[in-house]
């Protein structure tokens, strides 16, 4: 036997409206009501429903080889990650936590993206580190949300080149760096 409960309203017993339909939109709750999902159960988006703006895949790299350069251009520091976005409206948020040593200049580095043959930043480094005194090492993070539009595989390279033509390394051996991508749902 089959059951068909057709209603416009479900109500709670204080009267208050927490399922409405109308014109072919169901809102559920009111402004300012919590919906709470249970612990298990799991929300499917099989249909076009956007907005929600969550994380659709992680991938990330490590590498701790070491590059040294006195090149005044860009040069690959073979350190990279290859995603492949699901949408064409999805960002990608690149992040890296890595290292570099300079010798009385300062370096910039940048992120190539494989797809557009190009650097992420339009022609602008996405950092210029100086250090004092020279030979000093640090943390060297990059933070960059790109928006690839493409849902072709991308492979991201960060690159960096020397200023003052005296060498400088990026990464080093003892220290374990990272590299993440997220593919945020627009």
């Amino acid at each position: 036997m089959t059951a068909i409960l057709k209603v416009d309203t479900i109500q709670d017993t204080s009267g208050n409206n927490i399922i409405n339909e109308s014109s072919d939109t169901i809102t559920i709750g009111a402004s300012g009501d919590t919906i709470s999902i249970p612990s298990g159960a799991t929300i499917t988006n099989s249909g076009t429903a956007t907005g929600f703006g969550k994380v659709l895949q992680a991938v990330t790299s490590t590498s701790s080889t070491n590059i040294s350069t006195t090149s005044q251009t860009f040069v690959t520091t073979n350190f990279s990650l290859a995603i492949t976005p699901s949408t064409t409206s999805s960002k990608i948020l690149l992040m890296a936590n890595t290292t570099a040593q300079i010798t009385g200049s300062d370096i910039n580095l940048d992120i190539y993206r494989s797809t557009s043959s190009s650097f992420v930043s339009g022609g602008k480094s996405r950092g210029l580190i100086g250090m004092e005194p020279a030979n000093a090492m640090m943390s060297v993070p990059i933070i960059h949300l790109d928006s690839p539009s493409t849902t072709s595989a991308i492979t991201y390279t960060i690159y960096f080149r020397n200023n003052g033509g005296q060498t400088s390394s990026f990464l080093r051996s003892d220290v374990l760096s990272s590299f993440t991508a997220l593919e945020i749902g627009a």
